[in-house]
């Protein structure tokens, strides 16, 4: 067991890291989850009621994957640029402000368009998520993920990840319950749903601007060209010398995958395939307080045992849940309702607890002042790959579905079973992580 998952006493995490973490952790997730399941649910309904429910899940499949390649590429730019200036605070303050903005743009699509406008929506809709995906990524995922990096030590990064791996749950409940009023498929519009969710980033941006703080002692770092400095992290020599770090990044990866197979169609596949309707609300409430507390109890146990032990039970928890997903096809009654609520707060909360331990141990192994280069090596494993391949795994299995089922938007069950599969083959390289801290190791791979 290495220094990082001693059971030494944990750093503690000062009052004014912890709200800047929380709030702007919290607010940049509310963000995500418009991005991540209301821009693609809006997509989907959209086409639907214009009649052309096979564009759902092409145009979905669509998004997903130019924003991740837009995500990618931002976080590797302004991740190295970053570090380059030594500075965090501005990238997040204006990205912020110009993430709320774009935000906006939804506002202006219709919720049916006519037989010729449907190619132009389409465009438009791909085009407006990359948009607003360039000011997400430069100001979250490249400088925030680098400002937490660079203000937690190795000792309390598993609660404080754990926390923001929790946070994405709580930003579903603030979109769906206390702004999901506003959206109504229904509508001719729901251009005041995206006004008021794009306001909020606008004033996290003005908020960040007087209270959040880089860590003491950053420094800009200028070491090699500017080309050379974005691409640090993808040269083999740098894979080479730092193996633990990209054995966590594609176990990350693989889960990664998994979550992303089924997580556009999450609403849909509640409201539409499980015959909810707006009753879904309830059952993901209780999802999302349940797997809150699953990941912020793991995050504890993270720091006080190490979390070496814990990745495998992890994912096997992971696993059955998203297994009992694929099973409600053939549960009724009591014993539906009971794995909704168990099989969803397992599958949930294993991901958020994987996801936030493996961020943590990838923290653990940035080599120093590379905290903001790293950024985009996390997202090619974390967000890339995982957004491809995920969605184009659900895509097939959507059409195939739709082929079966006649022209009706339905999620399939099946997108759960192939999410179980892909998930399971994180054992190997969470199996090949262990051996190596065991041995106390960090050779080349």
């Amino acid at each position: 067991m290495n220094a990082s998952e001693s059971k030494h006493a944990t750093a503690p995490v000062g009052g004014r890291v912890w709200f800047s973490a929380v709030f702007f952790g919290l607010v940049g997730q509310v963000a995500w989850v418009v991005e991540n399941m209301y821009f693609a649910t809006f997509a989907q309904d959209v086409f639907s009621a214009s009649g052309r429910a096979d564009m759902s899940y092409l145009v979905t499949t669509l998004m997903v994957i130019f924003s991740a390649v837009t995500a990618t590429v931002t976080t590797v730019a302004v991740g190295g640029w970053c570090d380059r200036v030594g500075k965090r605070k501005p990238f997040v303050a204006v990205g912020y402000i110009l993430w709320g903005l774009t935000i906006m743009l939804f506002a202006t699509i219709p919720m049916r368009v006519q037989a010729a406008r449907i190619l132009p929506v389409a465009v438009l809709l791909v085009v407006f998520d990359c948009v607003m995906t360039v000011a997400g990524s430069s100001s979250n995922d490249a400088a925030f993920n680098a400002w937490v990096a660079d203000n937690t030590k190795p000792s309390n990064r598993g609660r404080v990840n754990s926390v923001l791996s929790v946070l994405p749950v709580f930003a579903v409940v603030i979109v769906f319950i206390g702004l999901g009023g506003l959206y109504d498929p229904a509508k001719d519009t729901n251009s005041l749903f995206f006004i008021v969710l794009g306001i909020i980033p606008i004033l996290a941006g003005l908020v960040a601007l007087l209270v959040l703080k880089d860590a003491q002692g950053l420094q800009p770092d200028r070491r090699g060209g500017t080309l050379s400095g974005f691409l640090y992290g993808f040269r083999p020599s740098v894979v080479r010398g730092n193996p633990l770090l990209y054995i966590c990044l594609c176990a990350a990866c693989l889960i990664g995958i998994a979550q992303q197979t089924f997580f556009s169609y999450l609403i849909n596949f509640l409201c539409i395939t499980l015959g909810l309707g707006d009753g879904f609300v309830v059952p993901m409430a209780v999802i999302i307080v349940l797997s809150a507390a699953f990941c912020g109890g793991m995050g504890a146990l993270f720091d006080k045992f190490g979390r070496r032990r814990f990745s495998l039970p992890l994912l096997f928890v992971t696993v059955a849940g998203i297994l009992s997903f694929w099973l409600l096809q053939y549960l009724d009654g009591v014993g539906k309702t009971v794995v909704i609520y168990l099989g969803g707060t397992l599958m949930m909360g294993g991901i958020l607890s994987l996801t936030g331990s493996f961020s943590a141990t990838f923290q653990d192994h940035i080599p120093a002042g590379c905290e903001g280069r790293y950024q985009g090596v996390r997202m090619c494993f974390m967000v890339l790959i995982p957004m491809i391949v995920g969605p184009v795994i659900s895509l097939s299995l959507g059409l195939d579905a739709m082929s079966m089922n006649g022209e009706n938007f339905m999620p399939p069950y099946s997108i759960f079973l192939a999410a179980a599969i892909v998930a399971v083959f994180a054992a190997l390289p969470i199996l090949l992580m262990n051996r190596k801290k065991e041995r106390g190791k960090d050779a080349a791979l």
